[in-house]
């Protein structure tokens, strides 16, 4: 606190102390009390104002009168505060980094599972269109091999045919053969007169 004295004291309080309740002075109850300091009087001169004293008191407690005390706990708190909410922003700003890098790696796996469901569904579309194709061309396989085998039966079967036909005709031209070599004897046998036999008469052979 600031305790200030008036400019013009009466003289008489400047000369006479009344005496405390049991015989103390104010000069004694300084000494008792050092704490509290008595204000110094002020002195006027014609040139200037009364120019007064001024004196600080500190209280007991400290911290009720003084600003600065005040201050630096608001200052150290902000300070800590800010101190606690830098660290809070750069992991902020860490996770969302982390997180927008997740979400372009999902988005980038997302991409490349379908890009690799496309190729393969396409793959599958082709196998299939192939395997349709070499179907096609195995049935059309089977029937010209179904036709190929027919034609070769009735080939086999008109070979067989043939050769009975020809193991008959040779029967039939040898015994022409047998048949005209006979007459030719017999013709021969007739044209000699002293030939008495008669020959046998055969009949003939070719049908």
């Amino acid at each position: 606190m600031l305790s200030t004295v008036p400019a013009m004291l009466p003289s008489d309080s400047l000369l006479h102390f009344p005496a405390f309740d049991g015989g103390f002075t104010p000069w004694d109850c300084s000494e008792l009390l050092p704490a509290i300091q008595s204000p110094k009087p002020t002195i006027s001169t014609p040139s200037s104002g009364p120019v007064q004293s001024t004196k600080t008191v500190i209280s007991s407690s400290g911290s009720d009168d003084d600003p600065n005390r005040s201050v630096q706990p608001d200052r150290m708190n902000r300070t800590h505060a800010n101190a606690k909410s830098c660290p809070n922003d750069v992991s902020n700003r860490a996770v969302s980094v982390v997180d927008e890098r997740k979400r372009r790696r999902m988005i980038s796996n997302r991409e490349s599972a379908r890009r690799s469901r496309m190729r393969k569904q396409k793959h599958l579309e082709n196998l299939r269109n192939q395997v349709n194709r070499l179907r096609v061309e195995n049935r059309e396989l089977k029937n010209r091999l179904s036709y190929v085998l027919y034609h070769f039966q009735r080939v086999r079967t008109d070979n067989d045919r043939l050769q009975s036909e020809h193991v008959l005709l040779r029967q039939k031209l040898s015994d022409i053969r047998q048949i005209l070599v006979y007459r030719q004897l017999q013709h021969m046998s007739s044209a000699w007169p002293c030939n008495t036999v008669i020959p046998e008469q055969t009949p003939s052979l070719i049908a």
